[in-house]
C-alpha cells in the first residue's frame, strides 16, 4: 500500500483527492497540508510514500516546499500536481527536486499511475510537461558573458550611463553599446533593466560584485 499526503489550498480539492485515493485499496492518505510549511511539517511527522504538492499556495508555495524537504533531507517522493504548466512553473519545481509533474485535469487512473511511479522514484510528467523538459534540454547552452561584457554590466548596475562607462573603461560608447547589445542577445533580454535583473539571477552578478 502506498501512503499519501494531500498538499492543496483548496479545502474542495483536498477532499475529492482524499476521496478518490481513499476508495481505491492500493493507497493509504496519512493526511493532509494547506500550503508549504504545513507540508513540510506534516510530511516530517507522517513520511509518506508520496506527497501529491500544488505549486502556488498562500505563504509557503509548493517548490519552497520541495526545497525544504530535500535540504531536510525528508524521504517522501514529491509529485507536483498543479493547474500550471509553464517553463517559470514547471522547471523550478523539477530542479528543487520533485519527482513527477502532473496537472489536475489528469484521468483518475492517469493520476493513480504517476503515484505509483512517483513512489518507485520513478518519473512521472504530464505529456506537455515532458515536451517542455525536452524543449530545454535541446536547447543551445547560452553562451558565456566575456570578460569586458561583465565590466560593462557591472557599471551599468550600479548606475553608469553608456558614457560613464565608457569613460570609466577607456572605450568608446560605441563600443560600450555593442558590448551591451551582445549581453541582451546572450541573456535573452531587450533592455538594461532586464539584463541587469537577469544577470543577477543567473550569478553573473553578486551583491558583492
Amino acid at each position: 500500500m502506498i501512503t499519501l499526503l494531500i498538499v492543496d489550498d483548496h479545502p474542495v480539492v483536498r477532499d475529492g483527492l482524499r476521496g478518490m485515493f481513499g476508495a481505491d485499496g492500493r493507497f493509504e492518505v496519512l493526511g493532509e497540508a494547506c500550503d508549504g510549511a504545513e507540508a513540510v511539517t506534516a510530511a516530517a511527522r507522517l513520511r509518506p510514500d508520496v506527497i501529491l504538492m500544488d505549486l502556488r499556495m498562500p505563504k509557503t508555495d509548493g517548490v519552497a516546499a520541495i526545497r525544504e524537504l530535500a535540504r531536510r533531507r525528508v524521504p517522501s517522493r514529491v509529485l507536483v500536481l498543479t493547474t500550471y504548466d509553464t517553463d517559470s512553473d514547471v522547471l523550478p519545481a523539477i530542479e528543487a527536486g520533485a519527482t513527477g509533474y502532473l496537472l489536475k485535469d489528469a484521468p483518475r487512473e492517469e493520476l493513480f499511475r504517476a503515484v505509483e511511479a512517483a513512489a518507485r522514484g520513478q518519473a512521472a510528467l504530464a505529456p506537455t510537461v515532458a515536451t517542455r523538459l525536452m524543449g530545454q534540454v535541446r536547447r543551445p547552452a547560452p553562451e558565456l558573458l566575456s570578460q569586458r561584457e561583465l565590466e560593462v554590466l557591472e557599471l551599468i548596475a550600479k548606475g553608469s550611463t553608456n558614457r560613464e562607462a565608457a569613460r570609466q573603461l577607456f572605450i568608446s560608447e560605441a563600443t560600450v553599446k555593442t558590448h551591451l547589445l551582445h549581453v541582451y542577445a546572450k541573456l535573452e533580454v531587450k533592455d538594461r533593466a532586464s539584463a541587469v535583473a537577469a544577470a543577477f539571477s543567473r550569478g553573473y552578478l553578486t551583491p558583492n560584485r
